[in-house]
Protein backbone atom coordinates (compact mmCIF):
# COMPACT_ATOMS: atom_id res chain seq x y z
CA UNK A 1 0.00 0.00 0.00
CA UNK A 2 1.51 3.65 -1.17
CA UNK A 3 1.19 6.08 1.72
CA UNK A 4 1.52 9.76 0.64
CA UNK A 5 5.42 9.80 0.77
CA UNK A 6 5.46 7.39 -2.10
CA UNK A 7 6.27 9.05 -5.62
CA UNK A 8 2.67 8.85 -6.75
CA UNK A 9 1.45 11.76 -4.54
CA UNK A 10 4.48 13.53 -4.82
CA UNK A 11 3.90 14.03 -8.41
CA UNK A 12 0.39 14.89 -7.98
CA UNK A 13 0.92 17.48 -5.52
CA UNK A 14 3.10 18.96 -8.22
CA UNK A 15 0.57 19.11 -10.83
CA UNK A 16 -2.29 20.23 -9.01
CA UNK A 17 -0.24 23.18 -7.91
CA UNK A 18 0.91 23.90 -10.79
CA UNK A 19 -2.77 23.91 -12.33
CA UNK A 20 -3.84 26.27 -9.72
CA UNK A 21 -1.04 28.60 -10.42
CA UNK A 22 -2.03 28.67 -13.71
CA UNK A 23 -5.42 28.86 -13.28
CA UNK A 24 -4.71 32.20 -10.65
CA UNK A 25 -2.72 33.51 -13.17
CA UNK A 26 -4.92 33.42 -16.07
CA UNK A 27 -7.78 35.16 -13.30
CA UNK A 28 -5.31 37.45 -12.70
CA UNK A 29 -5.18 38.43 -16.18
CA UNK A 30 -8.15 38.59 -16.63
CA UNK A 31 -8.54 41.05 -13.51
CA UNK A 32 -6.16 43.57 -15.00
CA UNK A 33 -7.45 43.11 -18.69
CA UNK A 34 -10.86 43.80 -17.30
CA UNK A 35 -9.56 46.82 -14.96
CA UNK A 36 -7.80 48.26 -18.22
CA UNK A 37 -10.70 47.95 -20.70
CA UNK A 38 -13.03 49.87 -17.45
CA UNK A 39 -9.63 52.44 -17.76
CA UNK A 40 -10.17 52.89 -21.56
CA UNK A 41 -13.93 53.26 -21.81
CA UNK A 42 -13.28 55.79 -18.76
CA UNK A 43 -10.36 57.55 -20.95
CA UNK A 44 -12.53 57.24 -24.03
CA UNK A 45 -16.08 58.83 -22.19
CA UNK A 46 -14.23 61.52 -20.60
CA UNK A 47 -12.12 62.30 -24.56
CA UNK A 48 -15.96 62.42 -25.35
CA UNK A 49 -16.89 64.70 -23.06
CA UNK A 50 -13.58 66.93 -23.58
CA UNK A 51 -14.55 67.04 -27.42
CA UNK A 52 -18.39 67.92 -26.72
CA UNK A 53 -17.50 71.01 -24.73
CA UNK A 54 -17.36 74.39 -26.60
CA UNK A 55 -14.57 76.40 -27.77
CA UNK A 56 -15.71 79.34 -25.72
CA UNK A 57 -15.49 77.46 -22.29
CA UNK A 58 -12.16 75.66 -23.14
CA UNK A 59 -10.28 78.86 -23.53
CA UNK A 60 -12.05 80.53 -20.53
CA UNK A 61 -10.20 77.50 -18.45
CA UNK A 62 -7.11 78.19 -20.68
CA UNK A 63 -7.13 81.77 -19.97
CA UNK A 64 -7.80 81.50 -16.21
CA UNK A 65 -4.70 78.93 -16.14
CA UNK A 66 -2.25 80.66 -18.02
CA UNK A 67 -3.17 84.32 -15.94
CA UNK A 68 -3.09 82.03 -12.58
CA UNK A 69 0.40 80.30 -13.54
CA UNK A 70 3.21 80.22 -11.46
CA UNK A 71 5.87 79.00 -14.30
CA UNK A 72 5.87 78.34 -17.93
CA UNK A 73 5.63 74.43 -17.22
CA UNK A 74 1.80 75.01 -15.49
CA UNK A 75 1.43 75.73 -19.43
CA UNK A 76 3.34 74.36 -21.69
CA UNK A 77 2.78 70.72 -19.86
CA UNK A 78 -1.66 71.34 -20.47
CA UNK A 79 -0.72 72.32 -24.75
CA UNK A 80 0.97 68.74 -24.57
CA UNK A 81 -1.97 66.71 -23.82
CA UNK A 82 -3.74 67.17 -27.14
CA UNK A 83 -4.26 68.71 -30.26
CA UNK A 84 -6.56 70.68 -29.44
CA UNK A 85 -5.53 71.71 -26.51
CA UNK A 86 -2.26 72.94 -28.43
CA UNK A 87 -4.26 75.04 -30.64
CA UNK A 88 -6.90 76.72 -28.14
CA UNK A 89 -3.75 77.05 -25.73
CA UNK A 90 -1.90 79.55 -28.16
CA UNK A 91 -5.23 81.43 -28.99
CA UNK A 92 -4.64 85.23 -28.25
CA UNK A 93 -7.43 85.23 -25.70
CA UNK A 94 -5.01 82.70 -23.78
CA UNK A 95 -1.64 84.69 -24.32
CA UNK A 96 -3.18 88.35 -24.17
CA UNK A 97 -3.94 87.13 -20.31
CA UNK A 98 -0.62 85.22 -19.27
CA UNK A 99 1.17 86.33 -15.85
CA UNK A 100 4.94 87.13 -15.97
CA UNK A 101 5.91 83.80 -14.41
CA UNK A 102 3.77 82.02 -17.43
CA UNK A 103 6.37 83.05 -19.87
CA UNK A 104 9.51 83.90 -17.18
CA UNK A 105 12.06 82.12 -19.39
CA UNK A 106 15.36 81.42 -17.72
CA UNK A 107 18.73 82.41 -19.78
CA UNK A 108 19.63 78.76 -19.68
CA UNK A 109 16.14 78.38 -21.63
CA UNK A 110 16.61 80.64 -23.94
CA UNK A 111 16.08 79.35 -27.68
CA UNK A 112 14.48 80.72 -30.94
CA UNK A 113 11.18 78.57 -29.68
CA UNK A 114 10.90 81.19 -26.25
CA UNK A 115 11.74 84.02 -28.70
CA UNK A 116 8.95 82.90 -30.88
CA UNK A 117 6.28 82.03 -27.66
CA UNK A 118 7.25 85.68 -26.21
CA UNK A 119 6.63 87.37 -29.38
CA UNK A 120 3.46 85.45 -29.82
CA UNK A 121 2.19 86.22 -26.83
CA UNK A 122 3.36 90.04 -27.09
CA UNK A 123 1.11 90.10 -30.64
CA UNK A 124 -1.47 89.02 -28.78
CA UNK A 125 -1.52 92.47 -26.58
CA UNK A 126 -0.42 91.22 -23.38
CA UNK A 127 1.40 93.93 -21.61
CA UNK A 128 3.69 91.99 -19.52
CA UNK A 129 4.79 90.60 -22.35
CA UNK A 130 5.63 93.32 -24.39
CA UNK A 131 7.96 95.02 -21.90
CA UNK A 132 9.67 91.72 -21.40
CA UNK A 133 10.76 90.65 -24.50
CA UNK A 134 11.44 94.57 -24.91
CA UNK A 135 13.95 94.83 -22.24
CA UNK A 136 15.35 91.79 -23.48
CA UNK A 137 15.94 92.90 -26.97
CA UNK A 138 16.72 96.64 -25.88
CA UNK A 139 19.71 95.05 -23.67
CA UNK A 140 20.34 91.50 -24.37
CA UNK A 141 19.76 91.55 -28.22
CA UNK A 142 20.66 95.43 -28.97
CA UNK A 143 18.09 95.57 -30.96
CA UNK A 144 17.26 99.38 -29.66
CA UNK A 145 14.72 100.34 -31.83
CA UNK A 146 12.33 96.99 -31.53
CA UNK A 147 13.13 97.05 -27.82
CA UNK A 148 12.22 100.64 -27.55
CA UNK A 149 8.88 100.33 -29.29
CA UNK A 150 7.58 97.16 -27.87
CA UNK A 151 8.39 99.41 -24.11
CA UNK A 152 6.64 101.85 -25.59
CA UNK A 153 3.56 99.52 -26.27
CA UNK A 154 3.32 98.50 -23.34
CA UNK A 155 3.92 101.88 -21.80
CA UNK A 156 0.55 103.36 -23.68
CA UNK A 157 -1.51 100.59 -22.21
CA UNK A 158 -0.80 101.25 -18.77
CA UNK A 159 2.14 99.30 -17.69
CA UNK A 160 3.73 101.42 -15.16
CA UNK A 161 7.06 98.63 -14.98
CA UNK A 162 7.21 99.72 -18.73
CA UNK A 163 6.92 103.44 -18.12
CA UNK A 164 9.87 103.52 -15.62
CA UNK A 165 12.14 101.28 -18.11
CA UNK A 166 11.61 103.94 -20.91
CA UNK A 167 12.25 106.97 -18.11
CA UNK A 168 15.24 104.95 -17.27
CA UNK A 169 16.34 104.89 -20.56
CA UNK A 170 15.38 108.44 -21.01
CA UNK A 171 17.17 109.48 -18.47
CA UNK A 172 20.49 108.33 -19.76
CA UNK A 173 20.48 108.60 -23.07
CA UNK A 174 20.57 105.10 -23.27
CA UNK A 175 20.98 103.30 -27.05
CA UNK A 176 22.40 106.35 -28.20
CA UNK A 177 24.78 109.41 -27.60
CA UNK A 178 24.92 111.69 -24.41
CA UNK A 179 23.24 114.50 -26.46
CA UNK A 180 20.30 112.22 -26.73
CA UNK A 181 18.85 112.65 -22.72
CA UNK A 182 15.40 113.96 -22.45
CA UNK A 183 14.74 114.89 -18.94
CA UNK A 184 11.62 116.48 -19.51
CA UNK A 185 10.25 112.94 -20.99
CA UNK A 186 12.25 111.29 -18.78
CA UNK A 187 9.90 112.54 -15.38
CA UNK A 188 6.47 112.24 -17.47
CA UNK A 189 7.08 108.96 -17.58
CA UNK A 190 8.03 108.43 -14.16
CA UNK A 191 4.99 110.88 -13.07
CA UNK A 192 2.54 108.78 -15.10
CA UNK A 193 3.98 105.53 -13.58
CA UNK A 194 4.24 106.81 -10.05
CA UNK A 195 0.24 107.43 -10.33
CA UNK A 196 -0.08 103.98 -11.35
CA UNK A 197 2.07 102.90 -8.31
CA UNK A 198 5.13 102.15 -9.40
CA UNK A 199 7.73 102.09 -5.98
CA UNK A 200 10.75 102.82 -8.72
CA UNK A 201 9.57 105.10 -10.49
CA UNK A 202 8.19 107.26 -6.93
CA UNK A 203 11.45 107.36 -5.48
CA UNK A 204 13.18 108.74 -8.28
CA UNK A 205 10.59 111.23 -8.97
CA UNK A 206 10.52 112.26 -5.50
CA UNK A 207 14.60 112.54 -5.81
CA UNK A 208 14.88 114.28 -9.22
CA UNK A 209 11.93 117.01 -7.20
CA UNK A 210 14.34 117.33 -3.75
CA UNK A 211 17.23 117.80 -6.73
CA UNK A 212 15.75 120.34 -9.30
CA UNK A 213 17.18 117.34 -11.98
CA UNK A 214 15.12 117.78 -15.36
CA UNK A 215 12.11 119.96 -13.08
CA UNK A 216 11.55 122.80 -11.16
CA UNK A 217 13.10 122.37 -7.45
CA UNK A 218 9.81 121.48 -4.78
CA UNK A 219 11.97 119.57 -1.72
CA UNK A 220 8.63 119.59 0.39
CA UNK A 221 6.51 117.65 -2.83
CA UNK A 222 9.97 115.60 -3.41
CA UNK A 223 9.75 114.36 -0.03
CA UNK A 224 5.85 113.46 0.02
CA UNK A 225 6.77 111.33 -3.34
CA UNK A 226 9.83 109.35 -0.97
CA UNK A 227 7.74 108.95 1.83
CA UNK A 228 4.77 107.70 -0.10
CA UNK A 229 7.14 105.09 -1.65
CA UNK A 230 8.09 104.07 2.03
CA UNK A 231 4.54 103.51 3.19
CA UNK A 232 3.51 101.52 0.40
CA UNK A 233 6.86 99.44 0.87
CA UNK A 234 6.15 99.03 4.10
CA UNK A 235 2.77 98.04 3.86
CA UNK A 236 3.47 95.39 1.13
CA UNK A 237 6.00 93.72 3.44
CA UNK A 238 3.28 93.70 6.13
CA UNK A 239 1.01 91.92 4.10
CA UNK A 240 3.37 88.98 3.63
CA UNK A 241 3.15 85.74 5.07
CA UNK A 242 6.20 86.72 7.46
CA UNK A 243 4.42 90.20 8.55
CA UNK A 244 3.90 88.66 12.59
CA UNK A 245 7.76 87.96 12.60
CA UNK A 246 8.90 91.19 11.50
CA UNK A 247 6.47 93.04 13.57
CA UNK A 248 7.77 91.07 16.80
CA UNK A 249 11.12 92.05 15.81
CA UNK A 250 10.61 95.99 14.88
CA UNK A 251 12.96 95.40 12.13
CA UNK A 252 12.19 98.23 10.47
CA UNK A 253 12.10 100.30 13.63
CA UNK A 254 15.63 101.35 12.66
CA UNK A 255 16.77 105.13 12.58
CA UNK A 256 19.75 105.86 10.56
CA UNK A 257 21.27 108.44 8.45
CA UNK A 258 18.23 111.33 6.88
CA UNK A 259 18.95 114.04 4.99
CA UNK A 260 16.47 117.26 5.54
CA UNK A 261 16.88 120.29 3.36
CA UNK A 262 20.86 119.43 1.71
CA UNK A 263 21.82 118.07 4.80
CA UNK A 264 22.39 114.74 7.13
CA UNK A 265 21.17 114.12 10.46
CA UNK A 266 20.97 111.51 12.52
CA UNK A 267 17.88 110.66 13.23
CA UNK A 268 17.38 109.28 16.93
CA UNK A 269 13.72 109.40 17.88
CA UNK A 270 12.05 109.77 13.80
CA UNK A 271 10.08 107.95 11.63
CA UNK A 272 11.98 106.02 9.62
CA UNK A 273 9.43 106.58 6.95
CA UNK A 274 10.99 109.89 6.47
CA UNK A 275 13.95 108.60 5.19
CA UNK A 276 15.26 109.25 1.75
CA UNK A 277 16.43 104.95 1.45
CA UNK A 278 13.38 103.87 3.04
CA UNK A 279 12.30 101.52 5.82
CA UNK A 280 15.01 98.51 6.91
CA UNK A 281 12.49 96.08 5.63
CA UNK A 282 13.37 92.28 2.97
CA UNK A 283 14.76 93.35 -0.25
CA UNK A 284 11.89 92.55 -3.09
CA UNK A 285 11.45 89.95 -4.99
CA UNK A 286 13.79 89.88 -7.96
CA UNK A 287 11.16 90.61 -11.69
CA UNK A 288 11.80 87.41 -13.71
CA UNK A 289 13.14 90.35 -16.98
CA UNK A 290 15.46 91.57 -14.46
CA UNK A 291 17.08 88.00 -13.56
CA UNK A 292 16.65 87.44 -17.15
CA UNK A 293 19.20 90.65 -17.42
CA UNK A 294 21.77 89.51 -14.51
CA UNK A 295 21.97 85.69 -15.76
CA UNK A 296 22.55 86.77 -19.28
CA UNK A 297 25.32 89.00 -18.42
CA UNK A 298 26.77 86.91 -16.15
CA UNK A 299 27.16 84.22 -18.23
CA UNK A 300 29.25 86.82 -20.26
CA UNK A 301 31.46 87.13 -17.94
CA UNK A 302 29.40 90.46 -15.64
CA UNK A 303 30.58 92.66 -18.22
CA UNK A 304 27.99 93.71 -21.13
CA UNK A 305 31.41 94.69 -23.49
CA UNK A 306 34.45 97.07 -23.01
CA UNK A 307 34.56 99.72 -20.62
CA UNK A 308 30.83 98.93 -19.81
CA UNK A 309 29.71 98.96 -16.58
CA UNK A 310 26.26 97.15 -15.21
CA UNK A 311 24.27 99.01 -12.33
CA UNK A 312 25.76 97.92 -9.03
CA UNK A 313 22.21 97.02 -7.57
CA UNK A 314 22.09 93.24 -7.28
CA UNK A 315 18.46 93.40 -8.89
CA UNK A 316 18.58 95.53 -11.45
CA UNK A 317 20.87 93.73 -13.96
CA UNK A 318 20.69 96.72 -16.76
CA UNK A 319 23.98 97.76 -18.39
CA UNK A 320 25.32 100.66 -19.81
CA UNK A 321 25.01 101.23 -23.23
CA UNK A 322 28.01 103.50 -24.02
CA UNK A 323 30.93 104.07 -21.47
CA UNK A 324 30.18 106.46 -18.46
CA UNK A 325 26.68 106.37 -18.82
CA UNK A 326 25.88 105.37 -15.24
CA UNK A 327 26.24 107.93 -12.46
CA UNK A 328 28.64 106.18 -9.67
CA UNK A 329 29.89 106.81 -6.27
CA UNK A 330 32.16 109.60 -5.68
CA UNK A 331 33.38 108.70 -2.51
CA UNK A 332 34.02 104.98 -3.19
CA UNK A 333 33.97 104.83 -6.81
CA UNK A 334 33.04 101.50 -6.85
CA UNK A 335 29.33 101.37 -7.74
CA UNK A 336 27.60 102.53 -10.44
CA UNK A 337 23.46 103.54 -11.13
CA UNK A 338 21.51 103.44 -13.94
CA UNK A 339 18.57 105.31 -11.56
CA UNK A 340 17.96 107.12 -7.85
CA UNK A 341 15.68 104.22 -7.28
CA UNK A 342 18.43 101.32 -7.67
CA UNK A 343 20.78 103.50 -5.42
CA UNK A 344 18.59 103.97 -2.78
CA UNK A 345 17.69 100.23 -2.80
CA UNK A 346 21.45 99.59 -3.16
CA UNK A 347 22.22 101.91 -0.34
CA UNK A 348 19.95 100.53 2.26
CA UNK A 349 20.54 96.98 1.24
CA UNK A 350 24.39 96.96 0.89
CA UNK A 351 26.59 99.90 0.10
CA UNK A 352 25.37 101.95 3.54
CA UNK A 353 27.71 99.28 4.99
CA UNK A 354 30.48 98.83 2.66
CA UNK A 355 30.72 102.62 1.36
CA UNK A 356 31.86 104.92 4.20
CA UNK A 357 31.99 104.80 8.61
CA UNK A 358 28.66 106.66 9.68
CA UNK A 359 30.41 108.80 11.92
CA UNK A 360 32.30 110.13 8.47
CA UNK A 361 29.07 110.84 7.39
CA UNK A 362 28.12 112.91 10.76
CA UNK A 363 31.53 115.01 10.65
CA UNK A 364 32.36 115.81 7.57
CA UNK A 365 30.52 118.60 5.58
CA UNK A 366 26.99 117.90 2.72
CA UNK A 367 29.70 118.23 -0.10
CA UNK A 368 31.87 115.38 0.64
CA UNK A 369 29.39 113.07 1.51
CA UNK A 370 27.65 113.28 -1.85
CA UNK A 371 27.73 110.95 -4.79
CA UNK A 372 27.45 112.42 -8.67
CA UNK A 373 27.43 111.20 -11.49
CA UNK A 374 30.19 109.85 -13.65
CA UNK A 375 33.12 112.79 -14.43
CA UNK A 376 32.61 112.30 -17.95
CA UNK A 377 29.33 112.97 -18.11
CA UNK A 378 29.79 116.46 -16.40
CA UNK A 379 25.97 116.12 -14.47
CA UNK A 380 25.78 118.07 -11.57
CA UNK A 381 23.07 115.27 -10.36
CA UNK A 382 23.77 114.09 -6.83
CA UNK A 383 23.23 111.38 -4.06
CA UNK A 384 21.41 111.69 -1.13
Amino acid sequence: MRTRRGSFYEVGEVVCSDVGAAVLKRRRRGREEETEFAGCKRRRRAADLFDALPDDLVLSILSKLSATAGRPSDLISVLLTCKRMKVLGINSQVLSRASAKTFAVKYKNWSDSAHSFLKLCAESGNLEACATLGMIRFYCLRNRGSGASLMAKAAIGRHAAAMYSLAVIQFNGSGGSKNDKDLRAGIALCARASFLGNLDAMRELGHCLQDGYGVRQNIAEGRRFLVHANARELAAVLATSSAEAMLSARSWLTWGLHSVGGHRHVVGGGCPLLSDFGCNVPAPEVHPVNQFLIEWFEARGGSPGPGLRMCSHAGCGRPETRRHEFRRCSVCSTVNYCSRACQALDWKLRHKAECVPVDRWVAEEDGDGREDEGADEGNDRHES
